[in-house]
Order: C-alpha cells, then structure tokens, then sequence
C-alpha cells in the first residue's frame, strides 16, 4: 500500500502584520495543516498580534519556524508552488489550486505552498525558486485576496483528499401526523371565524383552500404544531382582554 504523501507546509515570505500570519495560521487548522515556515517577518519573530488572530491555532503558531531565506526555507522540499499571478521573464507551469492538490497528493515528497507579502505578493526571484506557480481563478476587475483568503482557499483544496471530520449532523424532528397538522388547521379556522376574518362570507372556501395549502407546504414537526397552538391560543387571550 503507497503512504500517503505528507500534508504541505505554508511558507509564508516576508509577512508583514503579525495578525495576519495569525489568520493564516487558523485558515490553516481548519483543514488539517498545521507546519508554518515565516521567511523575514518584517516585524520578528513571535509576534504578539498573532495569537488573537489565529483563534486557538496556537499549536500552529508555537511551531512555526523562521527562515532567513526562502531557499533555507524550502531546503526539504521536492516541489515548491508559487501562489502568484504569472511573472514577466518566469516561465513555469500554471496550476489551479485544485490541480496542484492533486499533485501534491500524488507526491512522494514534501510540498511547499508559498505566499508573499500582503502588499506586494512575490517576488521575481522568489517565483523563479519555485517549480509551478498556483494561480486563483478570480474577478479581473476587482483581483483582491488577502494572505488568509489565499491560505485557506489552498488549504481547502488540499483538505478534500483527506479524511478531515465533517461537523456533528443535528438530526431533524420527524414530520408530525397529518391528524396533527388538521387539527391545528381546525383550531385556527375557528378562531379565524370568531374574529370574521373570512369576508366576504361567499369566499370563505376558496380562503380556506389557500390557508390549508400554504399550511401544508411545510415539514411540520410535532414541536412546531404544538407552538402554533400555543400562539393562537394567546392570540384569542390578548383578543378577550381588549
């Protein structure tokens, strides 16, 4: 049986706002990546705006490491992947994050999902150390991720070749008994008719049909039915104190 490839590493090079790293850093969890590499953090190394940020990714956080450069960075790597738009004088192959998903799944190695800084992205040089750039499909009229957007939008694609726990399924109450859903019916006609709501009198069948029909649309659970018996019961109250 093949192993299955080892999770990425998010490299992130020369991030400038500690609580960005920190967003980064929980985008991260969420999908079952947990090895982050800072390349020059421009304000150092830990950085007391990322823990707030990251909201309980702290694990992720306490074993980030720091690299000088992004060739020290990636040293361990066998395929590196430049998240950027494509680079003038750079010809690399141009993935959607989805493919390189597939190939680093595929891989036998250790990938690197790489990211620039917030203001500026990569580099040339820094995508010419790269072996594929990963580029998001995205509106070229308003082309604006953040470093967490474009972590997370990696990290998902990666996510969906493992087996990640889904969230707990809240079971829905059964649909009640039609019985149930008539008499309810009935008690609101009777009291629709002590307050002379089907005027004029020769529309009250057609009223009536539409009243059951809009009820009937609905998944009605015994819960529901027995507040709506409730309510229209108060309703009758408040009506007698007038």
């Amino acid at each position: 049986m093949t192993a299955a490839a080892p999770p990425p590493v998010i490299v992130l090079v020369r991030p400038q706002l500690g609580e960005n790293i920190g967003k980064a850093a929980r985008a991260m969890l969420n999908f079952g990546l947990t090895e982050l590499r800072l390349v020059s953090p421009r304000d150092g190394w830990p950085n007391p705006d990322a823990g707030p940020a990251a909201s309980g990714a702290d694990n992720v956080l306490a074993e980030a490491q720091v690299f000088d450069t992004l060739a020290d960075a990636v040293a361990d790597c066998t395929t590196v992947y430049a998240t950027t738009v494509r680079k003038r004088g750079v010809t690399k192959p141009v993935l959607t994050p989805e493919a390189a998903a597939r190939e680093v799944h595929a891989s036998a190695g250790r990938s690197a999902y790489v990211f620039g800084a917030e203001r500026s992205g990569l580099e040339t040089d820094d995508v010419a150390l790269a072996h594929k750039i990963v580029t998001v499909p995205i509106n070229p009229e308003f082309a604006s991720l953040n470093l967490a957007q474009a972590v997370i939008l990696l990290a998902y694609e990666w996510s969906k070749g493992v087996a990640l726990a889904s969230p707990p399924d809240v079971p829905l109450d059964p649909p009640a008994p039609h019985g149930e859903l008539e008499e309810f019916v009935q008690h609101l006609v009777r009291d629709l008719d002590k307050s002379g709501y089907f005027f004029p009198p020769e529309r009250r069948e057609m009223t009536l049909r539409t009243l059951r029909t809009a009820l009937t649309k609905t998944g009605w659970s015994y819960n529901d039915i027995r507040m709506m018996h409730g309510i229209v019961t108060a309703l009758g109250r408040v009506k007698k104190r007038q």
